[in-house]
């Protein structure tokens, strides 16, 4: 398993479009992606459970995963974190 924490930095924190484009980052990986926020863990392959979080700026997130491909899939993450300017 791989881990990553990121605080989100956007003004509007994680939206619909930033989480969209999170989601579709981590759909085409096998292995179990996480997002963990607010004390709550959703599975990052799911817009709804992404958006239920109510994720604001400055919020800590631990983005985990687990599977044959889970250094792509946290890769992913990563590009998809930076190409929409979420955070560090």
């Amino acid at each position: 398993m791989v881990e990553q924490t990121f605080t989100i930095t956007s003004e509007a924190g994680l939206h619909a479009r930033p989480a969209t484009a999170l989601v579709n980052a981590v759909n085409s990986f096998t292995a179990d992606v996480n997002l963990e926020a607010n004390g709550r863990t959703v599975n990052l392959k799911s817009i709804m459970g992404v958006m239920s979080l109510g994720i604001a700026k400055g919020a800590t997130v631990k983005i985990t995963a687990n599977g044959s491909d889970e250094e792509a899939a946290l890769e992913a993450v990563k590009r998809a974190m930076a190409t929409e300017s979420l955070g560090e």
